[in-house]
């Protein structure tokens, strides 16, 4: 594998891309645009993609329905970043999930709670936890990057009234 060092900065117009290339194919797969610009998820059920998620900020809105937002199978290094973009405190859920209990979550999520002021950390068991709940969020920053074709690290914060779960399918 080629290296390549710079001395001095390196500009892009339009961000950067992390790949990787099989070497019995030659296939490239897109793991993550690094420096693009954010993304607004929709309002609905939204399949997540390297090439148009990973790396990027995804703006959850304050949604009308509960949305689960499902990521693509992990690709180690890729990484998504929600953050709830709601004016105000949401009256619904959103749901990052993995697509299979195989593909869980490892990590915790810190959560402040509203109505009393109460902090707690919220655990996924490490061993078939595929979904993550943010119950009505005031605030919400999740961050999730796969440790490697199986699994999924998961960290972050929600403020709300209700703290955030974890599930199996």
């Amino acid at each position: 594998m080629a290296k390549t060092f710079f001395s001095g900065p390196v500009e892009s117009g339009n961000g950067f891309k992390s790949v990787v290339k099989n070497e019995t194919t030659g296939a490239i797969t897109e793991i993550s645009t690094y420096g693009g610009a954010p993304v607004a998820l929709a309002d609905g059920n939204v399949s997540l993609t390297n090439a148009t998620h990973s790396g990027r900020i995804l703006i959850v809105p304050n949604g009308t329905q509960d949305n689960t937002y499902t990521l693509p199978a992990p690709v180690a290094g890729a990484t998504f970043t929600f953050v709830y973009g709601g004016g105000a405190a949401d009256g619904t859920d959103f749901i990052v999930n993995t697509g299979s209990n195989t593909n869980f979550f490892i990590g915790n999520v810190a959560f402040n709670d509203t109505d009393d002021g109460a902090a707690s950390v919220v655990f996924s068991d490490g061993n078939s936890n595929s979904k993550l709940q943010v119950n009505v969020p005031a605030s919400a920053v999740i961050n999730v990057v796969a440790k490697d074709g199986t699994n999924w690290q998961v960290w972050g914060s929600v403020t709300g009234a209700t703290a955030p779960a974890f599930a199996d399918q």
